[in-house]
């Protein structure tokens, strides 16, 4: 299938199986937000139930304290809420 033809959800898929790439990496390459990266991620998701493959994701974690146990790994937070700071790392996908 041609990539013109292929959905948002389509592509974003084949980048996650390609390699691992924060919500960022995939708002550059779908030219989407990353906010609406994360919510195709989320809808990926749900449709590799019931196949061989799963989505894998590195939660966003605290550069400064190292905090990384949010409720909602594929989030994109604004601060920690154990130090407050600002200084997040976006979480990461990856479809195995």
């Amino acid at each position: 299938m041609r990539e013109a033809d292929e959905t948002t959800r389509q592509r974003l898929a084949a980048v996650l199986r390609e390699e691992p790439a924060t919500p960022s990496d995939l708002a550059d390459r779908l030219e989407v937000s990353p906010h609406t990266a994360v919510d195709h991620v989320e809808h990926v998701a749900r449709s590799l139930d019931g196949t061989d493959e799963q989505l894998l994701v590195a939660p966003p974690r605290c550069r400064d304290c190292g905090f990384d146990e949010y409720d909602e790994p594929a989030n994109l937070p604004s601060r920690c809420p154990a130090c407050k700071s600002e200084s997040i790392a976006e979480p990461t996908f990856t479809i195995e």
